[in-house]
Order: structure tokens, then sequence, then C-alpha cells
């Protein structure tokens, strides 16, 4: 086949897809490159809508009142100039400023201008196009290390320890051992780098595979195998069946004899179903051998004649003529960067070490002050600086990230949600203060698949139970059309009249059933598929007569789920579809017979018109019928009146149904001909053609006789209705962003209870200009309580005029649903809640068109489902199931941001409580600028006394899972902050500065002759009060933490025999020091104690109410 295809230098007809390719991607939301539509550009509109407060009575607006000057808030925010302003944050809007002017400097963004490609000849294209290569890396070799450093000292507790760290090399200013400051930031330095090193190999791995994947090329000399990354614009490239499209293509020929193929794309736009693509017509016909070149053809290309990057072929072998690589093919330009996420916890942590770094600074020039400024007292407050340096615990990150793993290992563990995965494991305590859900639909909400369930003529309605009923209705017609056929060959009546017999009523709905049946069997645009047994062909099965037809092996491949649903439901009460191809299809009835319709016209659905139709000839009877079903909204004015339609489309629409209205009109061969002339001139016009062919398509659509309106149900996910209550009653709201139709969305939002049965939904009419978007926000204004559903468009035209109102308006509805979303609208929704609302958001899905969601939400979810694993390989955590969920929030992520706020203060505190020691002991000691504590005995402290038991917190849990899932309200309280706020940390200071200064007070008292004792009776005591405190702080005791405790406090008792450099030994082994040892410990611990009681029976916290 592949030497089929003459290869001349045919200038391509690119340009028009070219300009359908910039309008698709204009209409998909400000992707890169995107310009925006010309009808979201300002109309000629008079100024005063600046000068109008958004707030305004409809008559006010339409009476032009032009004397309103308030300004919307947004306004005056922006308006604040001078000193307050650049004080309150303009200095950091100029930093930015200055910083996208110089990347877009660097990167200036190529305009998408219409181009000319040589077919097979590459080389003649004279301007310079991306390679076809795929770089999912964030690093190349040499900005690695930069990168990864830069990283982690942009963190202000990192650079601090670095500075810190470096002093030591000074000589003036060594205090210690270099080990004791190095070794803990080498180690946490190691740990990073390996970990960010091993990701970045799995995604080059990863990368590589893809691009090395071969094809085979056209060229003048035949067949040429080439790696993916080598493909090239003009390069000819033979895809095989199940292999990736490497990059945009146009479609010229397929092995296929209908001359189209299907695609699979659910890695580009989460859709599991085939899509259909057609050959260019005068490539798929040229001669198995290329005579010399015909005269120039001018065809006009479409959707249909593109191959997307990234989809799969899924039947026959395509050539295609590579129009678009690389950072220019659809796939990549729909998708965003992913950021490096940093979670909430570590920010506020960021926060609180500034504010002990203030607290040490301001320590150390009191000291200098006390000193009197004597001598070289800048070296002095040096020197002071690094002797409190444990006020910011070097051991607080390492802690943190440890934690985090642990966290991530006890989520991939828990039986209760089998296949998790944690893929970024920086972040699981945001999982503890989401405040917005924001999830896809299809495939996340419900399981994609569709069961029929109702069949609604008017004055009858058949439901599930009622099926048979159809059955026997067609099986009538049918066999009494057959006896007619075989008793007269020649007769070419039409069912129906067969019927004359028949009881009148009987009649009546018999032949209504027949036709409602045959026009949902005809109106469609699935194809079946037969997979070839072993030894057998797909051609000859085709061929062979209907047993083969009955076979098992026939799938149904069609556009959208919904089409199969209708197409099985035919089958199952007897009329089925047994073959298609893009000129006829045929039916086989009840009795057998296969019945021939030969295809004139098919008009596909489309999100303006919302319906589809097709022109069928019945070959026995040379009858032409047009047939046309579609959403209820636009039917209802193109069909003849009737006066049920509307009223049943509401009765299932509240059913959770999603409905089709199906219409016939029957065409004179006359009629027929008219419309195709007009509708093949209207086809070849060059401007407005869109417009011109739906004009003559609704020339057709007057006066169609309704036949039935059906009603399809797409089945929910397990669990998802008590999952989005349980995440309601947690005070998460919920938002659905879908790509799907605004009447599906309304229905699945109804069934899944993410709107409540009594809340009203207030559907946000299509805007498409300023004025038009100013008055549906002060219609929208004026609802209370009520769910918003609102279109991409309409959003589009509302965030270019009224962002902060919108987001303002939006974030008080209890749910929010978005439609006819592209991937770049649903990321932009994202950053805009948390840019203006400013609390943590979280994004699920589990389809290609969901990435750019995920990745751009605080926590990412994907799920693994029918779509592909592309939403879970790019998610943050990769969940099976959506009520999955619900556990990972309520238990994990509560748990993990108790215990994270828990094992942080603890650590600050650790350090607080021995910097306020040497702080005692420096002025008692005339201000000396001499270590309390030196070399190991410092090492020892943050490592092998206190590490084990101060990290086993992470173990703590305050309720049991199965109550934290009982009452998802406990989680409310998370959001707020108050685990980790400046009131809680101020508390820990506080008993950091008391215990500090009674150890320290209290061996000073307390010791009689030598120095040494000092350090003996203050060391010790502050190693027991550490183990005592984390035994106060612990909610849950855990058999590990018990182990922990007694380990610790047993290494120290060992270690006591090494450390005679620092100790008596003769001294510690005496009673006198066991009991000043104990004194000071118990009074540093007990009052602590005390409060603690008394607390918890004076003001208890929420969770010991239902653990009692």
């Amino acid at each position: 086949m592949a030497d089929q295809i003459p290869l001349y230098p045919v200038r391509s007809a690119a340009a028009a897809a070219n300009r359908k390719r910039a309008a698709y991607y204009s209409a998909a939301g400000p992707g890169p490159g995107a310009e925006r539509p010309s009808r979201y550009q300002l109309e000629d509109e008079s100024a005063h809508l600046d000068e109008m407060p958004l707030m305004m009575s409809e008559e006010g607006f339409e009476n032009d009142e032009s004397d309103y000057h308030t300004l919307p808030r947004a306004r005056i925010i922006q308006r604040k100039r001078g000193l307050e302003w650049f004080v309150c944050g303009g200095w950091k809007f100029l930093c930015t400023s200055c910083c996208d002017w110089l990347i877009n400097i660097c990167q200036r963004k190529r305009e998408l201008k219409a181009r000319t490609v040589w077919l097979g000849y590459p080389e003649k294209c004279e301007e310079k196009h991306p390679r076809n290569s795929i770089k999912n890396q964030k690093y190349n070799v040499f900005t690695f290390i930069p990168g990864v450093l830069y990283e982690q000292f942009k963190f202000f507790l990192n650079l601090y320890f670095l500075v810190v760290s470096c002093s030591q090399f000074v000589p003036a200013l060594k205090i210690g051992y270099l080990y004791t400051y190095w070794a803990p930031l080498g180690f946490v330095l190691a740990v990073t780098i390996m970990r960010e090193a091993i990701d970045e190999f799995r995604r080059f791995q990863r990368d590589k595979e893809v691009n090395s994947q071969l094809y085979s090329k056209l060229t003048v000399r035949g067949k040429v195998q080439v790696k993916s990354s080598d493909i090239q614009v003009g390069d000819l490239i033979i895809v095989e069946k199940n292999q990736r499209i490497p990059s945009d293509m146009v479609f010229l020929r397929t092995s296929e004899k209908a001359g189209s193929c299907f695609i699979r794309t659910d890695q580009l736009d989460g859709e599991t179903d085939w899509k259909l693509k057609v050959a260019v017509s005068c490539t798929q016909r040229l001669p198995a051998l290329g005579e010399d070149c015909d005269p120039p053809i001018h065809e006009s290309l479409s959707i249909e004649n593109t191959l997307w990057a990234s989809t799969i072929v899924a039947s026959g072998t395509v050539i295609g003529v590579v129009i678009y690589t690389g950072k220019e093919t659809r796939s990549v330009m729909n998708t965003s960067n992913p950021k490096n996420k940093v979670g909430l916890l570590d920010l506020e942590l960021n926060q609180l070490t500034k504010a002990l770094f203030v607290a040490l600074v301001a320590l150390s020039v009191v000291m200098v002050t006390l000193q009197g400024f004597v001598g070289p007292w800048y070296r002095n407050l040096f020197r002071f600086l690094l002797l409190f340096s444990y006020i910011i615990p070097i051991s607080l990150r390492v802690n943190l990230d440890m934690g985090k793993a642990a966290y991530g290992w006890m989520i991939m563990k828990d039986e209760s949600i089998p296949g998790t995965v944690v893929r970024t494991s920086t972040i699981p305590e945001g999982l503890g203060r989401l405040v917005y859900l924001l999830t896809d639909k299809t495939g996340t909400l419900t399981q994609n698949e569709m069961v029929f369930k109702r069949l609604h003529l008017g004055t009858v309605s058949y439901g599930a139970d009622t099926m048979d009923e159809i059955q026997s209705h067609l099986r009538n017609p049918y066999s009494q059309m057959q006896s007619q056929a075989s008793g007269n060959a020649t007769s070419s009546t039409p069912p129906r009249k067969a019927q004359s017999s028949a009881p009148k009523v009987r009649k009546s709905v018999s032949s209504r059933v027949h036709e409602a049946v045959k026009a949902i069997a005809l109106c469609h645009n699935v194809t079946p598929v037969y997979e070839p047994r072993a030894g057998v062909t797909a051609e000859a099965e085709y061929a062979e007569a209907d047993q083969d037809f009955s076979d098992g092996n026939r799938t149904y491949q069609a556009a959208s789920p919904d089409e199969v649903a209708l197409v099985q439901w035919t089958e199952s009460v007897g009329l089925t579809l047994v073959s298609r191809d893009l000129a006829s299809m045929q039916l086989r009835t009840p009795s057998g017979q296969i019945l021939t319709y030969c295809i004139l016209q098919m008009f596909p659905f489309t999100s303006e018109s919302k319906r589809m139709g097709v022109i069928i000839r019945d070959e026995s009877t040379a009858e032409i019928t047009f047939y046309m079903k579609g959403a209820d909204v636009a039917m209802s004015s193109i069909v003849q009146y009737n006066d049920w339609l509307e009223e049943e489309c509401g009765n299932m629409a509240r059913e959770g149904l999603r409905t089709l209205v199906v219409a016939k009109r029957a065409l004179t061969e006359e009629q027929y001909q008219d419309f195709e002339s007009r509708y093949s001139q209207a086809k070849l016009s060059i401007h407005d053609r869109a417009l011109k062919v739906a004009a003559v398509v609704e020339s057709l659509e007057r006066e169609m006789e309704l036949l039935c309106l059906t009603g399809v149900e797409d089945q929910l996910q397990a669990d998802v209705r008590p999952t989005l209550e349980m995440l309601r009653n947690a005070g998460i709201k919920i938002w659905m962003l879908t790509g799907d139709k605004l009447e599906t969305a309304t229905c699945i939002a109804k069934s899944s209870h993410l709107v409540s049965r009594t809340q009203d939904i207030h559907i946000f009419r299509p805007v498409t200009s300023r004025g038009e978007a100013h008055l549906e926000l002060n219609a929208f204004r004026r609802k209370h309580d009520c769910a918003l559903v609102i279109s991409g468009d309409s959003l589009e035209v509302c965030l270019k005029y009224y962002e902060h109102e919108l987001v303002e308006l939006a974030c008080q509805c209890p749910a929010v649903v978005c439609c006819r979303c592209s991937p770049t609208q649903k990321a932009h929704i994202v950053k805009l809640l948390q840019r203006h609302a400013g609390r943590r958001t979280c994004a699920i899905g589990d389809g290609g068109n969901d990435v750019s969601m995920i990745q751009a939400a605080d926590c990412g979810i994907g799920i693994e489902g029918k779509e592909g694993r592309q939403a879970s390989l790019a998610a943050d955590f990769s969940i099976t199931q959506f009520k999955h969920i619900g556990r990972l929030l309520m238990v994990h992520g509560r748990s993990s941001y108790k215990r994270s706020a828990a094992l942080g203060q603890f650590v600050m505190h650790r350090g607080l409580i021995i910097s306020t020691m040497q702080a005692v002991f420096s002025s008692v000691f005339y201000f000396a600028s001499v270590p309390l504590y030196q070399g190991f005995l410092m090492v020892g402290y943050a490592t092998l006394y206190t590490m084990f038991p101060v990290f086993s917190l992470v173990l703590d849990q305050d309720v049991q899972p199965e109550m934290a899932m009982l009452y998802p309200e406990l989680y409310k309280d998370l959001t707020k902050g108050r685990s980790l706020s400046f009131k809680t940390f101020l508390i820990w200071v506080l008993i950091s500065i008391y215990q500090g200064g009674i150890l320290m007070y209290g061996a000073l008292l307390l010791f009689e002759s030598e120095f040494v004792h000092v350090v003996a009776i203050s060391f010790t005591a502050l190693i027991l009060t550490e183990l005592l405190m984390v035994a106060l702080t612990v909610r849950t005791w855990h058999w590990l933490m018990a182990v922990a405790e007694v380990l610790s406090l047993g290494c120290y008792v060992a270690s006591l025999a090494f450390l005679n450099e620092y100790f008596d030994l003769a001294f510690i082994t005496t009673v006198t020091f066991v009991w000043k040892v104990s004194a000071i410990t118990v009074v540093s611990c007990l009052p602590l104690y005390v409060l603690k009681y008394l607390k918890r029976k004076l003001s208890p916290p929420s969770y010991s109410k239902l653990t009692s």
C-alpha cells in the first residue's frame, strides 16, 4: 500500500487546517500563542461601563443612566499609587513585571500563520520548525545541581544554615567542631539531591522511550525507518494499527476500503470512545502507480482529515503528512508546565523560622549591649549569633521530610484504599487543609457507561421492565414485510401499509414504535467493529453471510457513549446494526433479513447546533428520509407542535437521565437534489463556509415529525453520593469542571447530589459582550444559596471584564458546575481560586484533558480509569476509585497535618530550650560568648538522645480512622490552621523559656564545687525533660513510641561511660547526682502536666468528646 502514493511536490492545503487550528486553540482558552476570539473583544460599547457599579438594575443599564461614578472594588485596589502602593506590595508587582518582560524577550512566542508544506520534501520548508521530541524533564545536565540547590536554599531555613556552617571556616568565629554544623546540612542536601536525581532519571527514561519509537517514512527511495524525535514537517509517515501518532498530521491515505479509520484519543482529551477520521479524498483515490501530476486539485480540509499527536490508530494502517511537530502539537500546547508544589505547612514553618531569626538577632544584640560593647563587639555579636543558632533547628527539615516519607508509606499501605500511589512526597499535609475540590465529571464522578432506560412516544412510555412489548411490536411489521417480500418480489410497499388487517389502535402504536426504533437504529455515527478471529481477516468477515454478523466479536465504536447505548438497545429489541461504511449501513431485522440503506448526507453533532442528522435512502423502496436527533432545547423549535415534549424532558432530567429527541422528515427526489446542489455550493465557499453550510441544512429542519424521546443513564461511580456528602460536611466546596454539554452536566450534578434536591440552580445565560455579562451577573447576585451552572464561553467573557466580582459570587455558592471547559480553562479556574480566595485547592480527574488542572492545583489527585493513566501519572496522588478520596482526606490528610504540626513545633521547642539555657549560662558568667555544651553533646542531643521519641510523634493520632470518617466535621477545624499558628507557637516558646530557665538555674543552684557538675546535672535533666515532654504531647500511645523512649534513655545511660571528657564519672554514680537531677526535672515538667489535665477537664478539644 505504501508504494501506491506517487511522490510529487504537491502543495498541501495546510493553510486551511492552519486557520481552523488557530481558531481551535483560541476557542480552547488562552493557550500558548493563542489569541482570544474576536467575539470577546470589546464591542462598540460606551466607555461609561468602566464607571458603573456591578450591582445596578437592568432598567438603569437600559436607560443609559451613566451618572454612577462608583468603581468596582477590584479597580479601586488597582488605582492605589504612590508610596503606599509601593510598600503594600507594589515592589513585588514591579519585580514580577520586569521578570515577565525579560522572559518574553528571551522566549518570544511565534505567531501562528499559514505554512506551505512540501509532501515528502521536508528540506524545502523555508522556516525552521521545532524538533519532534517530548521533554518532561525539569533540568538538564548543567542546570541540575544549581536548580536543586536553588530550590533548597530559597527556603530561609536552609539558607540560614548554609551561612552559619560557612562561618565556621573563619577562625575568629569558630565555636565547635566543623562536623557539628556541616554533617546535618550535608545529610539534608544529599537526601534531597538523591531524591531529585532518581525522579529526574525516571522522567528521562520515559521521554527517551517515547522519542526513540520507530516509524516508517516514505521517501523517493522507498520506506525508511525513522525515530519519532527525527520526524520533520513535510515527512510522509506510515502509522500501523495500535501505534501512537507521533505528530499532528493531515490524513492522506488508509488501508481501509472505506477511506476512513478510527483513532483512540484517550491520552489527548480523556475520552475512551474511538473517533472516525476520513482520508483526504484526492490522495485516497490515487492510482497504484503514480503517473504524471494531474491538474492542481483544490480540496478543502476539515477537522475530520487531521490526526493529532499522542492519539492511537485503532483500525487499519494510515499514511499522513506531518504538519506540526514538538512544541507546536495540539497536545503539548494544551498542557501547562508543572510547578514545584510546596505545602502550606512548609510555608507557615518558614514564616515561624523568620520570627525565630528575629528573636535570635534580638537576643544577641541584648547580650552584646549588656556586655557594654567592649572590645571587638561586632565579633562577639557574631559569636552570640552562632551560639544561639540552635534556636532555629536544622533537624526541623530532616524530621519533616522523613515524616512526609512516613505518611506516604502509610497511605500506600492502607488496605482500605488499595492501589493508592503517592507520587509527590512533599505535600501529604496539604490533604488536610483543602477548601475547594475541583472535579472532572466523565470517568471521575461517572463510570462513562451508558444504559438505555426510557423510550417515550408521547402517549405511551416504555421503561426497563416493558422492553419486551417493543420487541413484539417490532416482530409484527418485519415478519409481515418478509412474508410479503417472499410472496411478491417486485412489491415495494412500505411495511406499515401491510398492516391494514390489524386493529386500528394497535396499528397506530405498533407503527410508531417501529418508526421510532428504526430512526434510532439509523440516525447515529456508530460503526460496528469486528475483531478478526485467528486465520480470518476482517474483510472476509464483513463479506460473510449474516451468521458471522451475529458472532460475539462485534463491538460498537462512536464519538459518544450515548450513541453506543442507543444502538446496543436497538440490538436488544431486535433491530441490529451489522455493518457500516461512509456510504451505506445495514440493519438486520428480528427475522434475520438484512436491510441496506444508502447514506446520502451526514451532519455530525456540534456543540453549537446540539443536534446531528442523516439523510438515508432505503435501497428496497428508494424512499429518502431525513432523520435528526438532538437536545430538547435545539429540537423543540424544529419539530411540529406538540404538548408533551417539554414536560417529559423535564421529568426525565429530574431522574438524572440524558435526553435526546428523535424526529424525521420524508423527502422527495426533487427536494433532495435541490438541497444537494445548494449544500455542495456552500461547502466550496471560501468565506463564511460554516455559516452558509448551516443555513442550507437549516432549510431542511422545518416541521419535522416528532418520533420519540429517549432517556439514557450515565451510571455513577460507586459511593459517589455518600463521598460528596462527606466532603460537603467537612466544609469542602465542590466545583465540577467538565467538557460535556450543559444539560448533561446539570443532570449529573443532580443525580450525584453535588446539588441537593432542594437547592435552586442558576443557569448562567450565554454572554458574548460586556453589557450582557454585566446584566447576567446582576441577575445572579440577587439569587441566594443556589448552585451556579456556567459554560466555558460565558466564563471567558466574564473573566475578561469582571474577574473579581464573578469569583467572589461563585465562591459563595454551595456548588459550581462549569461545562464546555477546555483543559487550559480548567487550569485557569484553579489559579483564579488560588489567587482570589487564597485557600487550598485540590483537583481530581482521570483523563489527559485533566492534567493541566491537576498540575495547577495545590494537590492533584488522578484516578486510574478507562481514560488511560495520563492523569494518574501527572498527579501528586493516584487513586483507583473516586470514593477513596474520602479516606485519603479525612483520615490521612487530617492526621498528616496534625502530626507534622506537632512534630515541627516540638523540634523548635527542642532548639529553643537549649538556647534559653545558653542565654542564662552566658548572662551568669559575665556575658561570655562561651558554649555551654560542646562537641558530641550537641550532636547527640539533636540526634541519638532525642531523635527517636520526637520522630515517633508521626505515629500519634487523636481519633481512630473510623471516627474521623464518621464525623467529617472534625476536618473543618483544620482549614482554620489552628494546629500550627502564632498562638500555638508562642505557647511553645513560653514553655521552652520556662523549662530552660528552671533547668539552668536549678543546676547552678544545686552544684557545689566543680563546674563540670553543672554540665552533668543540667544536661541529664534536659534529656529527661525532653523525653517526658514527648510523653506529654502524645495523644494515643503506640508500642513503637514506648520503645523509642526506653531506647533513647538506654542510649544516654550507656554513653555516659564514654563521655568522660564532659562528665565526672565518679560524681554521676552518686545518689546526690540522682536526686538533684530528679528534683530539677520534676519542677520543669510537673506544672505542665497539671496545666494539661486542667485544660482537658475545663475546655476539652472537639475530638475528645467523640472518644470519651
